[in-house]
């Protein structure tokens, strides 16, 4: 007797071979089994007579197989599989390449049905290698319906999936609802075993649509419920009330270099009015590049120190906390704030005495990477932990800066304010999704003065142009990147690598001109001499991947080469495109591209028209889809919500019914324990 627990070796036709590649799909029970979803279906419910093929179509046909024949075709070693086919109205052929075992099932005499598209062949109209059944009981499977295709793995089929999923559908009977009722009611949603049904097996597209809609809600209300019980949860945590300071900000702000653009001053005053509470802050400062997110955290760091407390500025790249510690220091130069740098390069003897600054609040603010959250530094007074590039950390390093953070056991009995920031513009359909915890202040508006970078797609015959070009704002005393999506040279994908690109660079085209190169491989020592060269304009070019995307600040750069453009997603190109334009002078971005798709040239001539980058965010996820949008895939995201990132509507729905079920306590026992298993399985970083 199989259950839903049972292993997946208990069911049959499930033998060695078989078994090692559901394992590969992480298959293991029959729940897994169920919870594989297709994604996407054939329609083959169209049945037609034999009389009415037509070329190009696809078609379901019922008949009865006269004869099937194998034939070898040399030099190709291939083999053909024939069969004839008839029904009432006539013949039809059906050809199938490389599987001669074929014979053995298709043989003569049996009623078969064929599902697939019909081609010429030798100039007769034929089946090309369709779907077969043969007929011995009025349900089909793999024809004549709508037929689920599933993700696969090499030598496992969904054909086989099919063959094994379809006659354990009676145990979706014992699958437990973890939904309240109240719910399902409220937003018309079916049965969670009518829907494991359904997207297997559906009965039309209808079914199959609102099996899905049942499913992706299932996903994304748990995330919804995960992210408001957090925020809930974080709402009770106490802070330390820190009272806006009007002279001191005003006082600071009169003397920037620059005049704060609106949104800046909104985002600021948000930020100051949650640092007035008791509760902790959980905010997100979301800012397009080059917006200038960084004099925003500077303006809640004075607040904070200058009241007595310690600010921790955690970023993801040793390159990014040293900028943070260098723009930090200029601009609090004349504050009196002792402000310290904390790495894993940074020396023994340096970190010890670090460690002990912070615990006993002889530093102010404290700017360093993953550093931050080792278990031996503690702090006297921290009040706020601010997180640079957010999506870049997981949630639990997040919580880490915030929570696990150690204060000294004399210190504050609080929990620090949490100011997150991010330079890639979110779409708002993940706003409401995966940073449902956070409250968000947008940064649209560009500093005044700054020019629109012009963009051009180039294609292979303007490269010659557009290195002369380059050359002409060397000799101008400019700076230029050069973008390559790989570090080693790949001929399978055909696009430029940095040291390919690098060499040729060098000793092919400038020659004369200074050319450093940069990657993730590189130690972050050199890493960081690369940087530093590049910004004291030891080098003219810098040849990097993408490592370069984010809080680069090179104001002398106005050039810009990105190579196999149409590699990367529009929100990466527009963050590549903010590492030049930040001085006074004219900046230039060159789109390389080989591929002539129309889709491409649409895609990229997007980035050409918009500035945008919250517009060009969501065209983004439109175009490629969420799973490619900032990684999103390797966040642990089940397939069903990734796919439905883009649905504005049902994300709305599912967090209403998460803040239902939040307010009227609708917890079971079902529902807390998958929870729980969800939150264990995403990792939203």
């Amino acid at each position: 007797m199989l259950t839903l627990d049972s292993k997946i070796e208990e069911i049959k036709k499930v033998g060695p071979t078989y078994l090692r590649k559901l394992y590969k799909l992480n298959l293991k029970t029959v729940r897994d089994l169920f919870f594989h979803f297709p994604h996407r279906y054939d329609d083959f419910s169209k049945f037609v007579s034999i009389a009415q093929l037509k070329q190009g179509e696809i078609a379901t046909i019922q008949g009865e197989i006269i004869e099937t024949k194998n034939t070898n075709i040399f030099p190709r070693r291939m083999t053909l599989t024939e069969a004839l086919i008839k029904d009432k109205t006539g013949t039809i052929k059906s050809i199938w390449f490389n599987q001669p075992y074929l014979t053995e099932t298709l043989k003569k005499g049996k009623a078969v049905n064929l599902s697939g598209k019909l081609v010429f062949r030798k100039k007769v109209l034929c089946f090309s290698n369709p779907a077969y059944e043969i007929i011995n009981k009025p349900e089909t499977t793999h024809t004549g319906r709508l037929v689920p295709i599933y993700h696969e793995t090499a030598g496992l089929t969904s054909r086989y999936l099919r063959y094994i999923i379809k006659p354990l559908l009676y145990l979706t009977e014992k699958v437990s609802d973890f939904l309240p009722l109240e719910i399902k009611k409220e937003f018309n949603l079916i049965n969670l075993n009518q829907a494991l049904k359904q997207i297997h097996f559906p009965d039309n597209l209808l079914s199959a649509k609102k099996a899905r809609e049942r499913l992706a809600f299932n996903e994304l209300f748990l995330i919804q419920l995960s992210n408001l019980k957090q925020k809930k949860e974080l709402e009770k945590e106490k802070s330390v009330l820190i009272p806006f300071n009007q002279k001191l900000i005003k006082s600071f702000v009169k003397n920037l270099p620059f005049k704060l653009t609106n949104d800046q001053r909104i985002a600021a005053w948000e930020i100051f009015q949650d640092l007035e509470k008791p509760k902790s802050m959980n905010r997100l400062l979301d800012g397009d590049v080059g917006s200038g997110k960084t004099i925003v955290s500077i303006l809640a760091g004075l607040q904070v120190s200058k009241a007595g407390y310690q600010v921790a500025l955690m970023a993801p790249t040793e390159i990014l906390a040293k900028q943070h510690f260098q723009t930090f220091k200029t601009f609090l130069k004349n504050s009196g704030l002792k402000i310290s740098l904390l790495t894993s390069s940074t020396k023994k003897a340096e970190k010890d005495k670090l460690k002990k600054q912070a615990k006993e609040g002889k530093t102010n603010i404290i700017i360093g990477t993953h550093s931050l959250i080792q278990k031996d530094l503690f702090f006297k007074n921290l009040a706020l932990a601010i997180v640079d590039e957010q999506h870049r950390f997981g949630v639990a390093q997040r919580a880490a800066l915030q929570k696990r953070i150690h204060q000294i056991p004399d210190g504050l009995p609080t929990t620090p304010h949490l100011l997150s920031m991010t330079a890639t513009p979110i779409p708002r359909t993940l706003t409401l999704t995966i940073y449902g915890d956070l409250d968000i202040s947008l940064i649209k508006e560009m500093p005044k003065g700054r020019k629109k970078i012009m963009t051009k797609i180039t294609l292979p015959s303007q490269r010659q142009k557009t290195y002369d070009f380059i050359k002409k704002q060397v000799k101008e005393k400019k700076q230029v990147f050069v973008i390559c999506p790989l570090i080693d040279d790949s001929e399978k994908l055909e696009v430029k690598s940095v040291t390919q690109e690098y060499e040729k660079l060098k000793n092919d085209i400038f020659p004369d001109l200074r050319i450093s190169m940069l990657h993730g491989k590189l130690k972050p020592k050199e890493k960081e001499e690369i940087m530093n060269n590049f910004k004291k304009r030891k080098s003219d070019i810098l040849v990097s991947t993408s490592v370069v995307e984010v809080g680069v600040d090179i104001p002398n750069a106005t050039a810009m080469m990105i190579e196999g453009a149409d590699r990367f997603g529009l929100a990466q190109l527009h963050q590549f495109r903010g590492r030049i334009g930040r001085g006074k002078d004219q900046s230039y971005c060159f789109l390389l591209t080989q591929s002539p798709a129309k889709k491409t040239n649409q895609r990229l001539q997007a980035l050409i028209n918009c500035r945008d980058g919250f517009e060009l965010a969501e065209k983004d996820l439109q175009i490629r889809g969420p799973g490619d949008f900032t990684g999103l895939r390797q966040w642990g995201l089940p397939n069903l919500a990734m796919a439905s990132l883009s649905d504005l509507d049902l994300i709305k729905k599912s967090r209403r019914g998460a803040e239902i079920v939040l307010e009227k306590n609708l917890f079971n026992p079902e529902l807390e324990k998958k929870l729980k298993e969800s939150e264990q399985v995403i990792h939203l970083e």
